[in-house]
């Protein structure tokens, strides 16, 4: 009679008894290692919306006043910008010259100069100079130095450094070389010696004063504070001025003859003071939006999953001392006067017509209690927020720091605990997969043998 025996695949036996074998051990440790690497990222959330807003309390500082202001010409005749040192004032002006950078156009230079008449030239701007070496600037390789290789040469300079930019012009179908200046100024002119160059027509060129003109002259720019009759003349180089403490004036258009001087109205900047404390605002809420996020209670009704930090004891203890400095007071005075209030969820919210209203009769008391996040000396609610939450950021001990390592070393060890246990999967699926191949190879022999038992002594009179 026939032996029937089970059918199997020793290599899928194998793999299913052998993951059997470590499946409660490797659900702890893909556990372990899904709460490791979502910790992880929470920390890079935590540490990156935390430096975000340190970022802002640095630039705020850096401004040295929450308060802003402004400087506004009455005319067009350029742009003013007034930082938080500069007194409210009004200012004449009568700008009778503008700065310009000198402009000069070489002509009768030969397209088809002579490699032979090539050597150094000096560019000249003013009282520096620096070397042009043209016994390489023929990059047609045809044996002569044209006007743009020439003024190639220029540029590529090494002691160039963008003081001067040379091209060329057409004119009357010849070209000619043209030196532009970068800096304005009547000590700025540009000009070429080619007294170390060989003898030859690029040097006479060179040398001839007839051959250089000036396109635009170089000179300095002149404002007279008051009246050009009476004023007190201003000359300089640039068109940028800074005679005003806290006050840059770059002008941009001279006035005409008999013109009526323009006035400088320095003051106040409404519209720059709201945008300060809005940036503090906006800072703050996205910071408490992603400790929220990481805090957060979850809902199992609806799904959502608790934050990686949900009861993490720290974190709790920041937020609840971050809004606390929030609260302080100067002079019986908080951040609620000047229309910063906190909402429900930890969030604030900026009404501008209280700012500007409490501004109006207490203008010095935003910047006391804003405070400052300077290292030395730090005060109010940005000298406490940053202190606070330096100790979390801090590179050297801060507690991100410490959290991250302690993080590490976890994943560390979950990672050698996982090399351990697929070292026993591998024993184990080996182990089974022995096993039963050799089960395999028995029955299929217990199977040949009961073929030849039946062929032997089966009934024959079937």
């Amino acid at each position: 009679m026939a032996l029937t025996t089970p059918t199997y695949d020793p290599k899928s036996t194998a793999t299913t008894l052998a993951n059997a074998y470590i499946a409660d051990r490797q659900s702890l440790l893909t556990n372990q290692n899904t709460a490791a690497t979502a910790t992880g990222k929470a920390l890079s959330s935590m540490s990156s919306a935390m430096s975000a807003f340190e970022g802002v309390l640095s630039k705020l500082t850096l401004k040295k006043s929450v308060l802003a202001n402004a400087a506004t010409f009455s005319s067009t005749v350029g742009t003013a910008t007034a930082n938080t040192t500069a007194a409210a004032g009004n200012y004449q002006f009568f700008v009778d010259q503008l700065a310009t950078a000198n402009q000069a156009s070489y002509s009768n230079i030969s397209d088809t100069t002579p490699m032979s008449e090539a050597g150094t030239i000096n560019v000249a701007v003013g009282t520096t100079s620096f070397a042009v070496d043209l016994t390489t600037a023929d990059k047609s390789a045809d044996g002569k130095l044209s006007v743009k290789e020439l003024a190639a040469a220029i540029n590529a300079a090494s002691g160039n450094g963008s003081k001067v930019t040379a091209s060329t012009l057409t004119v009357n179908g010849v070209q000619q070389l043209v030196l532009t200046g970068t800096d304005t100024g009547a000590g700025n002119t540009v000009s070429i010696s080619g007294t170390a160059l060989p003898a030859g027509a690029l040097k006479d060129a060179l040398a001839l004063a007839g051959n250089r003109k000036d396109l635009v002259v170089a000179k300095d720019a002149i404002v007279y504070l008051g009246d050009k009759a009476t004023g007190t003349k201003l000359q300089q180089p640039s068109n940028t001025y800074t005679v005003i403490d806290g006050v840059t004036m770059t002008f941009t258009k001279a006035q005409a003859a008999g013109e009526n001087p323009v006035s400088l109205t320095v003051g106040t900047d409404s519209s720059g003071t709201q945008a300060n404390v809005q940036s503090f605002v906006d800072g703050w809420n996205a910071l408490i939006k992603t400790l929220q996020g990481l805090t957060a209670a979850g809902d199992a009704a609806s799904g959502k999953d608790a934050g990686v930090f949900n009861g993490d004891a720290g974190v709790q203890s920041l937020r609840t001392r971050l809004q606390a400095v929030l609260r302080q007071e100067v002079n019986g005075v908080s951040l609620v006067n000047y229309g910063i209030t906190a909402q429900r969820d930890g969030t604030l919210a900026l009404d501008t017509a209280r700012l500007t209203k409490t501004l109006a009769a207490n203008p010095t008391g935003l910047d006391a209690i804003m405070g400052s996040a300077s290292m030395v000396t730090p005060s109010g609610v940005m000298g406490g927020l940053d202190k606070l939450m330096d100790q979390w950021t801090d590179s050297t001990n801060g507690l991100l720091k410490t959290r991250r390592e302690s993080n590490s070393k976890q994943t560390s060890a979950i990672m050698e605990r996982q090399a351990q246990l697929d070292t026993q999967y591998s024993a184990a699926y080996t182990r089974y997969l022995n096993q039963f191949t050799q089960l395999q190879t028995l029955q299929a022999q217990m199977t040949n043998n009961t073929s030849i038992f039946d062929a032997l002594f089966g009934d024959k009179s079937k």
